[in-house]
């Protein structure tokens, strides 16, 4: 992902939490790599609470050096790269101050590449602000999550957006998808003839895909508590991966190649009744418990959370492909706050034998799995059954290890290191298209619109569980079981 093309990289939201601790980070170790980032590539910085260049070069020292320090810092990269790094203060709701952030990066040379790192409100008064003093000529814009809160809000910012910079020029960022492990999924099922032919209604009983966090909601009570996890996590992270996994083999990895079979995917899950939402989806939300031996409060009590709150932590859902490859195949959503342990995975369960000479063990379900952790730790492992050691013909479950670490030397690229790189270099196939993301809320609206007027509240969970008990319960009907109760 070497790169000579020259770049002014303009990040609005400069002091943000998301700059902090993603974005600069990201691009400090692309810098640190050598040669990923062209020597004449700026970093322009937009913020209004800083003075000047030098007060926010201070901000940056002592408040993104700790997130790029954790396995030794190299000082003389980090002091070219500071070098790398203007600043324009710019007060968003001011239209007229673009002009000083257009006399500022005009002479600088490359792709224009603006970074909104800001609250959705923003993304289309900073568009209109840029085109009014034509700087969305020759450049690139990516734009944060949320992407509005419902299908009618996120097709508004998509038209009003879409009248200033052409959908080539929009990058919509899922940093999942820059996960080192999804990239392997890929090359795993479009690279080798083993697994291919299994990855189908045939031999694949049922697949989980998982994001639980132990974090709650922090300082964004009021943020969440008009979100929920359905908007934050399902209508984004959790489909897009569902997409990957289950999306047909592109004829090439150019980006609408991918995004055509990843949008087909999107467009074959079937509709959910509003009449079985309660069947097929399980919403909660966490109440008091322990994490790690500290106790943490109920959502309900936490900073800007209303105390009748309705608001969802906790999604599970179970969700149908109607194609070919997929019918028939149960696929099941998880995502909450406050849970057991912070994880996301993608199980993926192979059907049992037909006929078994070897015992009962050799009949169970996810006797044969395939499980791609991305968080905490990347890895992918391949579950089967061996003979134990010693008398008699006694099974027990083994795992091959892909540990890439062992066969490449290379560090692995954080997702949004990779994903800030593709922006540079014009690669689109990492992030959603527009018709992706209008079909996934398409799909959700239904849950969304049903939970808003229904009279029941969330099912309660105790904090440091993996969830209610509901969401066991909807597995159980199909014969199987979330990974971690397996274990």
């Amino acid at each position: 992902m070497h790169t000579d093309s020259s770049f002014t990289f303009v990040l609005f939201g400069g002091t943000g939490d998301l700059s902090m601790r993603k974005i600069l980070p990201a691009l400090f170790e692309a810098h640190r790599a050598g040669g990923m980032l062209a020597d004449s590539g700026k970093i322009v910085a937009v913020a209004r609470h800083i003075a000047d260049r030098g007060e926010y070069l201070q901000w940056v020292d002592g408040h993104v050096k700790p997130h790029v320090s954790k396995n030794g810092l190299d000082e003389a990269a980090w002091t070219s790269f500071l070098a790398r790094i203007e600043f324009v203060k710019i007060d968003l709701g001011n239209p007229d101050d673009f002009a000083l952030l257009r006399d500022a990066i005009q002479p600088m040379p490359g792709i224009r590449v603006f970074y909104l790192a800001t609250g959705p409100s923003l993304f289309v008064p900073i568009c209109h602000a840029l085109a009014a003093v034509g700087l969305n000529q020759n450049s690139r814009i990516v734009l944060e999550k949320p992407l509005g809160y419902d299908l009618k809000s996120s097709n508004a910012i998509n038209d009003a957006v879409g009248e200033i910079f052409a959908e080539e020029q929009i990058y919509r960022i899922d940093h999942y998808l820059g996960k080192e492990p999804v990239q392997n999924l890929l090359a795993l099922r479009f690279g080798n003839a083993l697994f291919e032919p299994l990855w189908r209604r045939e031999w694949v009983e049922s697949i989980q895909i998982t994001i639980a966090e132990e974090l709650g909601v922090e300082a964004r009570g009021d943020f969440y508590d008009n979100t929920g996890a359905l908007r934050d996590m399902v209508q984004n992270h959790l489909l897009q991966l569902l997409s990957i996994v289950a999306m047909e083999p592109p004829h090439s990895m150019d980006s609408d190649s991918v995004r055509d079979e990843k949008l087909r995917v999107l467009r074959a899950l079937k509709p959910i009744d509003p009449q079985e939402i309660g069947k097929v989806a399980v919403r909660g939300q966490y109440h008091s418990g322990v994490i790690r031996g500290n106790a943490v409060p109920a959502y309900a009590t936490e900073h800007g959370v209303k105390p009748d709150s309705s608001t969802e932590t906790f999604v599970a859902l179970k969700v149908e492909i109607e194609n070919w490859r997929w019918a028939g195949v149960p696929f099941f959503l998880r995502t909450g706050k406050r849970l057991a342990d912070r994880v996301a995975e993608i199980v993926v369960n192979f059907r049992a034998v037909p006929h078994s000479a070897l015992g009962a063990s050799a009949l169970r379900a996810g006797a044969n799995r395939l499980v791609i952790r991305l968080q905490p730790n990347e890895t992918i492992r391949l579950y089967c059954l061996a003979k134990q050691p010693g008398e008699g013909m006694n099974l027990a479950s083994v795992y091959l290890d892909l540990a890439f670490d062992r066969f490449f030397r290379e560090a692995q690229m954080e997702a949004y290191q990779r994903l800030l790189l593709d922006v540079i270099n014009g690669r689109l196939a990492l992030f959603v298209r527009r018709d992706e993301q209008e079909a996934a809320w398409r799909w959700v609206e239904p849950i969304l619109n049903e939970w808003q007027v229904s009279t029941k509240p969330p099912k309660p969970y105790a904090a440091g569980t993996w969830g209610p008990a509901a969401a066991s319960a909807m597995l159980a009907q199909h014969g199987t079981c979330w990974l971690e109760e397996e274990n």
